[in-house]
């Protein structure tokens, strides 16, 4: 099965021996960054450095200055890797291991943006703004997107790229010093906190004939025993239902499917434009369209349709595999299977080889590890053995 471990440009540019580190391992590709968010991230093996700090969001190459004159909304460069073109540097060192490189572009993942830009940024039930969320429904904010996924992704080395964050994003956000554990909020209540209430999605709630006003008073209603002290408000799409009232909760998801479904389109369109015949376009995604964050909530039917195949999460029991990979089989495409294979950040390499298996039997036909720059050395062991006993 073909295996792809993702990477950082700062993972290899520095490091002569990186690139074979990586190779053998046993896999035949790497997903690298090129457009990334906000981190603090180790270099365990580094010849130079330990820690790299990522201030904010940003692309790892030049940008196309005339691409982005005059526009408001246009990538951030980075200024933490000592290379003119990180992204180039690197991938042209892991092509020379005989290593098939593809783009890792992070779309609606973006803080500095809705800092600078506060009018781009999801804004909940309660007014509270979401800066790391830009809203996917406001045009300009689109328009950023499709052009950015298109420079980001064809970039010279690579033969792919690998969309995250291709659709919402919502309330979840892994802040430095994030305090928002303290009341659990559950996958429902998690979808209302996420619902926009910006002008473009106040008409579109318009359109589905939602009053905005009664939306918003609605979940905050739904809200109110969670606050209270009631405990999580269930999982599910029958909770959201439940929640907000079955209409209006149908309601809102036409909307939001609707938007996402148009940026997919448009972003895997502009992609293909830009790019050679036979370079591969995967989004990072979920089956269950009222998903938000990394991995955006998509309908199976259509993202295979813009899409040459999904990467989905699979790290954890059974029964997660199983949800996320049941709604594709019998479909036709890339079903990757993503499976965390850092200890401290709740991998499991150890089981790698077993978890592969169980996802292959359930029509995944490749697979991500996550992440082969941040693996301490006993992960990465683990991960050469159980590719060479996979084959």
């Amino acid at each position: 099965m073909k295996t792809s471990v993702f990477l950082y440009p700062w993972d290899v540019v520095g490091d002569p021996d990186a690139p074979a580190r990586i190779a053998d391992l046993g896999v035949q590709q790497v997903t690298l960054a090129s457009a990334y968010h906000s981190t603090r991230a180790l270099t365990p093996r580094h010849p130079a450095r330990r820690i790299v700090t990522a201030e904010h969001a940003a692309v790892l190459y030049p940008p196309d200055a005339e691409r982005w004159a005059g526009r408001a909304l246009r990538p951030y460069e980075q200024a933490w890797v000592a290379s003119d073109d990180p992204f180039a540097e690197a991938a042209d060192a892991l092509a020379g291991a005989g290593l098939e490189v593809h783009s890792w572009v992070v779309l609606a993942h973006n803080s500095r943006l809705g800092a600078e830009h506060p009018r781009t940024s999801v804004v909940n039930a309660y007014g509270d703004l979401y800066p790391w969320a830009p809203c996917i429904a406001q045009p300009e904010v689109r328009a950023y997107l499709v052009d950015l996924a298109a420079e980001a992704a064809v970039r010279d080395g690579a033969r792919g790229t690998e969309l995250e964050s291709c659709g919402w994003y919502g309330f979840a956000h892994l802040h430095a010093h994030d305090k928002v554990g303290g009341v659990g909020l559950g996958d429902a209540a998690q979808y209302l906190m996420s619902l926009c209430f910006c002008s473009a999605c106040r008409a579109g709630y318009a359109g589905q004939g939602l009053d905005a006003e009664q939306l918003g008073a609605a979940v905050r209603g739904a809200l109110e025993p969670v606050w209270a002290g009631a405990g999580a408000a269930g999982a599910g799409w029958d909770a959201v239902r439940k929640l907000l009232g079955a209409d209006r909760a149908e309601a809102t998801l036409r909307w939001r499917s609707q938007v996402a479904r148009g940026l997919q389109a448009a972003v895997a369109g502009a992609v293909r434009a830009a790019a050679a015949p036979g370079f591969q376009v995967l989004l990072h995604a979920d089956p269950s369209p009222y998903r938000c964050g990394a991995n955006v909530g998509v309908e199976p039917g259509h993202i295979l349709s813009v899409a040459d195949g999904v990467v989905l999460p699979c790290t954890g029991a059974d029964a997660v595999r199983e949800a996320v990979l049941g709604p594709f089989t019998g479909a036709q495409g890339v079903f990757a299977a993503n499976l965390t294979v850092v200890r401290g950040m709740g991998g499991s390499p150890d089981t790698l080889e077993r978890d592969a298996a169980h996802a292959a039997s359930l029509g995944a036909n490749q697979l991500r590890l996550y992440h082969a720059g941040l693996a301490p050395d006993p992960d990465l062991a683990a991960v050469a053995g159980a590719l060479s006993r996979l084959g």
